[in-house]
């Protein structure tokens, strides 16, 4: 009579238990096989295609009439607010030229009238020896003349006559004379001539002023 060993022959049962069914083991997508084979990886065009797959397509024929008319509803609402964000870009756009414009003729005055007035003094010394006859037939005088000419072409008019009221906006009052019979105060004698460059005051007249008496 053979012997039965219970202990082996259960060894052996569980043997072939693990045999027939094996425990997978999940291997990752970045994993090396062990002869140097790389796991398959998904593509992109694999992801797209799925993700293609859950997009629902409706049939517009299928819709109601009520969601025709949300859908249409919905379309000019979004066409209305495209047309009025164009119409406000180009309004901003038109604006923005405007105030380019504007800033660059206000710098264009502003250099204009600080050379101007850097070369008053110069004027006026031609003005005075224009007065006193010094200036005629000298080479100097067409200069004055072609000086002159070359201000007024920007615009550059002179500020102080003798009898005008006085303006402490225009004037700079050197003396004051008691004047019998003056009721304002009145530009009596222009000492120094003043100049404005269109409504730029560069310089204010220097003047004596009448004032009436007792004043």
């Amino acid at each position: 009579m053979t012997e039965k060993h219970p202990s082996k022959a259960s060894g052996q049962g569980a043997d072939d238990g693990e045999n027939e069914d094996p425990v997978a083991v999940p291997v990752s997508d970045d994993s090396n096989t062990d002869d140097g084979d790389t796991a398959d990886v998904i593509s992109v065009d694999d992801l797209i295609d799925a993700e293609d797959a859950d997009v629902e397509t409706v049939d517009v024929e299928s819709l109601t009439p009520e969601e025709l008319s949300f859908l249409e509803e919905g379309e000019r609402d979004l066409l209305a607010d495209m047309r009025n964000d164009l119409a406000r870009a180009q309004a901003e756009l038109v604006n923005f030229r405007k105030r380019v414009e504007r800033d660059r003729a206000a710098n264009r005055d502003s250099v204009i009238a600080e050379v101007i007035r850097t070369m008053l003094p110069a004027v006026d010394d031609l003005d005075r020896a224009e007065a006193h006859g010094d200036l005629a037939g000298s080479s100097l005088e067409l200069v004055a003349q072609k000086l002159h000419a070359a201000f007024a072409r920007y615009g550059l008019r002179s500020v102080g006559e003798k009898g005008e009221a006085f303006d402490p906006h225009l004037h700079e009052a050197v003396v004051q004379l008691p004047t019998k019979g003056v009721t304002v105060n009145t530009v009596a004698d222009v000492i120094e001539p003043g100049y404005a460059l269109g409504d730029r005051l560069l310089r204010a007249a220097k003047v004596a002023v009448a004032v009436p008496e007792g004043q």
